[in-house]
């Protein structure tokens, strides 16, 4: 029988972000998964804007106060970011179900080109919003 020092055994760490290179594909997947719940949580400030105009103008003018707010604003900028680069995510991961852009420098490219595309076209949406005063 063998003895042990009445401690939990030591065990091996996993490997973790200290451990690997901080590359932008595994930014890209850590961002969709971070888009993804960010989305959800947009689908229910979409319902709760469908149940405050359901209940009456003084509710719906609260509840667009609150989105109106600069936190409020600055939720649904990320909500729009969110959506952008889960559109363009899901046509790169098209393309990965084609058999196609899975060299390094490729898969690199196309992570790089949807982090881009969501933060350009966020400010560029937003942009138009501010001057067509759908933000006041």
């Amino acid at each position: 029988m063998t003895e042990s020092s009445g401690g939990l055994p030591e065990r091996p760490l996993s490997p973790h972000l200290q451990v690997w290179r901080w590359h932008v594909t595994m930014a890209c997947s850590i961002l969709h998964r971070g888009c993804i719940f960010a989305l959800y949580f947009g689908a229910l400030l979409l319902a709760g804007w469908a149940v405050s105009l359901a209940s009456g103008s003084e509710c719906y003018g609260w509840y667009i106060g609150l989105l109106g707010s600069p936190l409020g604003k600055l939720v649904l900028f990320g909500l729009t970011f969110a959506l952008l680069f889960n559109l363009a995510y899901t046509v790169r991961q098209s393309f990965w179900d084609l058999g196609l852009g899975f060299s390094l420098k490729t898969a690199d490219m196309t992570g790089a080109a949807a982090i881009a595309f969501a933060a350009v076209g966020a400010i560029v949406i937003w942009a138009i919003a501010a001057q067509t005063g759908a933000l006041s």
